[in-house]
């Protein structure tokens, strides 16, 4: 958890691009972009792997709703 929000926090903060930290961490655009909603989101719980699909289901709820 709390290796990805470094991660994250890298390519927020510019020190790294998207896809450098990609190319470096072996990840997905996708994947990348998914850390930053969960940061964005639920803050570093959102990234608990167990807590991904919990915080996913609740979100697509509420956007159903809006």
């Amino acid at each position: 958890m709390r290796r990805k929000a470094e991660v994250v926090a890298a390519v927020n903060g510019g020190l790294l691009s998207a896809t450098e930290a990609c190319e470096r961490y072996g990840l997905t655009l996708e994947e990348l972009a998914s850390w930053q909603r969960a940061i964005e989101r639920e803050g570093m719980p959102g990234l608990r792997a167990t807590r991904v699909q919990h915080y996913r289901q609740i979100h697509e709820r509420q956007s159903r709703r809006s």
